[in-house]
């Protein structure tokens, strides 16, 4: 380019392009120019292959890694869904082949094959009450197939009939203990538990057979095992309440609960009878001290169930039916107390207590006769009637035609007294008030 005739040249050709085709082949300075334009080294054609025109002692590096293509992302366009292909016309069916069992399930299912036959032969002879010969059949079918618990509670069911209560309990721990690992029915092993339960009844071990009902009740809520557990529970508390019953000790209960209620102190006398109550139930004085100390403390409830007990208790014992007519005066049930004064001097064969029981009739009727000083025959009646023992007997025809006959003829009515359930019922009637004695 420092050329000045060279440049006048080739801003010739830019304004002739056509002559650059003859100056092309007249000048190879032209063709240089030419590649400059256009970015080619125009010397490289004509370079020998070992001169690469790269600087000496030059190293080619690895060459570049080929990229992967990335996957594009999924179009969030919806696109229309593509037909379901056509069903494939069905397979033809193949025969079954014959598949011949493995020796072991062969010899597993004969094995359980004759156990249930021996099972079948014990249930026969235990129907039989054979029980001994049941037992040696239960337990051939668990040695043969010992997956199957109720071969062993058959066995224990046929043990405890024959009353070899130690082995039926060992039988069923261990259907209890194999049930376990075998995953057998919750209500088998229940079962189990039951069957241990009637043999520590059976042993009269009640604590263990209470033990083991719960626990069959805790694996299956079982109404006869239930019934089974509320007896036992319930004979367990009476031979406990048996165990503590001693009468020398009742005494001295008793004793002492005299002491406390001449001293005053009725609550301590009222546990001190209770103590006395349980170490001897038969004895109705306890009960009746008992319901002396509750009328202290006002407890007239309980104290006339007291005074009842001591009377079942004891018929003869005469002061529990004085005790008893006393609670009703201060309860102001006059005609109930007179009946209960009336029990005692028939108790009191010997007449001991005559006296005490005159003075306190004569207490009553003198109550009761301030009390119905101003009733009305209407209103004797009214109230009468309101006891449904009083009105049951007025109802009574045979009744009925007894009071007609002693209003005309008042001496029939000692004759029909004579007999004693007629004489009960007078004696009702005149502490009611129906009948007049004055």
């Amino acid at each position: 380019m420092a050329d000045p005739a060279f440049v006048q040249k080739l801003k010739l050709f830019q304004q002739n392009p056509a002559l650059a085709d003859s100056a092309l082949q007249s000048d190879s300075r032209m063709i240089d120019v030419l590649g400059v334009a256009m970015g080619i080294d125009m010397q490289g054609f004509s370079r020998d292959d070992e001169n690469d025109g790269l600087p000496p002692n030059f190293k080619y590096g690895p060459p570049p890694k080929a990229r992967t293509p990335r996957t594009p992302p999924a179009s969030t366009s919806r696109t229309p869904p593509t037909p379901a292909p056509a069903p494939a016309p069905p397979a033809p069916v193949q025969e079954p082949e014959d598949v011949e069992m493995a020796d072991g399930d062969a010899e597993e299912a004969k094995a359980k094959a004759d156990a249930l036959a021996a099972k079948a032969e014990g249930t026969a002879h235990y129907k039989a009450q054979r029980f001994s010969e049941a037992a040696e059949y239960f337990k051939k079918a668990w040695d043969l197939w010992p997956k199957d618990i109720t071969f062993l509670g058959n066995l224990g069911a046929a043990y405890l009939e024959a009353k070899e209560y130690d082995q039926c309990i060992t039988t069923c721990e261990l259907a209890v203990e194999e049930g376990r690992g075998l995953r057998a029915d919750y209500k088998i092993i229940a079962k189990m538990f039951g069957r241990i339960g009637t043999a520590y009844t059976a042993k009269n071990d009640l604590v263990s057979a209470k033990k083991y009902y719960q626990k069959s009740l805790s694996e299956h809520r079982d109404a006869a095992i239930l019934a089974k557990l509320q007896a036992t529970e319930k004979a367990i508390a009476e031979a406990e309440r048996q165990a503590y019953i001693d009468p020398a000790k009742s005494a001295t209960a008793r004793e002492e609960g005299n002491v406390a209620f001449k001293g005053g102190d009725f609550a301590k006398a009222v546990k001190l009878y209770e103590e006395s109550i349980k170490r001897d139930p038969s004895d109705a004085r306890g009960y009746n001290n008992r319901a002396a100390a509750y009328m202290k403390l006002m407890a007239l409830a309980e104290a006339l169930k007291d005074a009842d007990k001591a009377i079942e208790v004891d018929p003869t014992f005469v002061k529990a039916y004085i005790r008893k007519a006393t609670i009703l005066q201060t309860m102001r049930e006059y005609s109930k107390a007179l009946e209960a004064l009336q029990a005692a001097s028939s108790a009191d064969t010997a007449n001991a207590h005559a006296q005490e029981i005159q003075i306190q009739e004569n207490k009553i009727q003198q109550a009761l006769f301030t009390q119905r000083s101003d009733e009305t025959e209407e209103q004797t009646l009214e109230r009468a009637m309101k006891d449904p023992e009083v009105a049951q007997i007025m109802g009574d025809p045979v009744m009925q035609q007894i009071l007609q006959q002693a209003q005309g003829n008042p001496g029939a009515l000692q004759d029909h007294m004579k007999n004693p359930v007629v004489r009960q019922k007078i004696m009702k009637l005149i502490n009611a008030g129906i009948i007049k004695t004055r």
